[in-house]
């Protein structure tokens, strides 16, 4: 085969990999949270809190969630973080986070109007919030990666581009 076959397919074999690498990152929204560990996986549509205004204001006064649907918590560093149910009228698991993304802490099922802190731990960077009881139905765990394009890729545990 001449050069021009081999440039023609060099060509191809380029577009394939662009194409895959759009695939990926398709993957990765801002309004898509992905979860991983132990063999099974979740995904959840999530409103993004990543400015204090809307970390302070979180899930307070809603009377409903939908069962796919959640908010992540984005600090714009490791640190400890602790919450609290005042003015929230729904049951809420706490899936706190590293700066990679790794589980450190799940509380399951925190109680409306509850004023007592909720610590996730030190180190923490980004916490989900989803329906009470769902954690524990789907088993998310110590240890769960979770993909979003606000975890940093050079630490991500499970990076926007790596495979599902």
């Amino acid at each position: 085969m001449g050069s021009s076959g081999q440039t023609g397919r060099l060509a191809l074999t380029a577009v394939f990999v662009a194409l895959a690498g759009m695939a990926g990152a398709e993957t990765c929204r801002d309004d898509v949270v992905k979860l991983r560990g132990e063999g099974d996986q979740a995904r959840f549509r999530v409103e993004l809190a990543d400015e204090e205004a809307e970390r302070a204001q979180g899930l307070m006064n809603r009377d409903e969630l939908a069962r796919g649907a959640g908010m992540l918590f984005v600090y714009p560093e490791p640190q400890q973080v602790a919450f609290w149910m005042k003015n929230t009228l729904i049951p809420l698991d706490m899936i706190f986070m590293d700066a990679g993304g790794t589980v450190q802490k799940v509380h399951h099922e925190a109680v409306p109007h509850d004023e007592t802190p909720i610590y996730g731990g030190s180190g923490i960077q980004s916490v989900l919030e989803i329906n009470g009881g769902l954690a524990r139905r789907i088993g998310i765990s110590e240890g769960w990666e979770l993909r979003h394009p606000a975890i940093d890729q050079d630490r991500a545990a499970w990076p926007c581009g790596a495979a599902e």
